[in-house]
C-alpha cells in the first residue's frame, strides 16, 4: 500500500502535474496541501477518471487540503475538532482500515513573531487531538508539509539552518517530537536511516539545482504500522518538470 504526500502548490496551476504523477507512481492514497481551490472547485471528476475517490476542505488563494485514495474514504472529518479556525489545514479519512491525517502546518514566517506564536499554539492543538486519535485508530498515519525540519540531516546547510531559524528551531522540532512521542514514527527514516534525501527548494537562487533543499513533508506511521514500512523515499522528478511545485511528493509504503 502506497502512501505520499504533496503540497502541489496551487492544484489549478499543478493539476497536468498530478495527473502525470499518479499514472506514473500509482499511489493508493495521496494528501495533497496548498490546493488553493474553493471546493466547488476541485476536479473531483478528472482524479476520479483516474480510479481515485476525493475528499477536500479548500479555500481561495490559501491552504486547501484533499484526501485522494482508491478506495472508500470513510468517517471523513475536516479540521482539528475542538480548534476553529478559518484556515483549511487539516484533514482526516479512514482507507482501507488505516486513518489518514493529512496535515498543512502553519509555516510560522520568523521566530518570535506572532504567525509563529500561532504555529506553535496550532501544532499544540493537533498533538491534544492526535493523542485521542491514536488511541482510537491504532493504525494511524499522519502527513503532509510539516514546514518543520526533524534534524539537521533534513537541512542542506545546518549552520544556515540553526536552533534559532524557522523551520528548523528548537521550539518547532520539540512540538515535532512531541507528536512523534504519542507512538509516531518517521516513516522516512525507518526506511533510510542514513538517508539526505529533501523534498522542498526554494524556487530562487538556482536551489533545486544546487540541491539546497529541506526535507519538510512527512509520512509518521504509528507503532503499529510501525514493522509494516518497507520503503520510503522522495520523488523528485516532479520538480524537474515545467512550472514545478517547490515540493516534492513523500511516500511510504506498507506490506499489506
Amino acid at each position: 500500500m502506497k502512501i505520499a504526500s504533496w503540497n502541489v502548490n496551487s492544484l489549478n496551476v499543478r493539476l497536468p502535474h498530478l495527473e502525470q504523477w499518479l499514472r506514473a507512481f500509482g499511489p493508493d492514497v495521496v494528501g495533497l496541501q496548498e490546493t488553493k481551490l474553493e471546493d466547488h472547485r476541485f476536479p473531483d471528476e478528472a482524479l476520479a477518471a483516474l480510479g481515485y475517490r476525493s475528499v477536500f476542505s479548500g479555500q481561495k488563494t490559501y491552504n486547501g487540503v484533499a484526501i485522494l485514495a482508491r478506495g472508500p474514504l470513510q468517517d471523513v472529518v475536516v479540521g482539528i475538532p475542538g480548534f476553529e479556525h478559518e484556515h483549511r489545514r487539516a484533514i482526516t479519512a479512514t482507507v482501507d482500515g488505516i486513518r489518514i491525517v493529512n496535515l498543512y502546518v502553519v509555516n510560522g514566517q520568523a521566530v518570535g513573531t506572532d504567525k509563529y506564536a500561532f504555529k506553535l499554539e496550532w501544532l499544540a492543538a493537533v498533538h491534544a487531538w492526535l493523542a485521542q486519535e491514536i488511541r482510537d485508530h491504532p493504525e494511524l498515519v499522519v502527513l503532509g508539509d510539516f514546514n518543520i525540519t526533524p534534524d539537521a540531516r533534513d537541512v542542506h546547510d545546518p549552520a544556515v539552518w540553526h536552533d534559532g531559524h524557522i523551520l528548523s528551531s528548537v521550539a518547532e522540532r520539540s512540538a515535532l517530537r512531541a507528536l512523534l512521542d504519542l507512538g509516531l514514527h518517521d516513516g522516512y527514516r525507518l526506511a533510510q536511516p542514513e538517508g539526505t534525501e529533501f523534498s522542498w527548494w526554494d524556487y530562487r537562487q538556482a536551489a533545486f539545482r544546487r540541491n539546497l533543499g529541506l526535507r519538510i513533508d512527512l509520512t509518521l506511521v504509528s507503532d503499529a504500522l510501525r514493522g509494516s514500512v518497507v520503503g520510503a523515499g522522495i520523488e523528485r522528478e516532479p520538480r524537474t518538470w515545467e512550472r514545478p511545485s517547490d515540493h516534492a511528493p513523500a511516500w511510504v509504503e506498507l506490506a499489506r
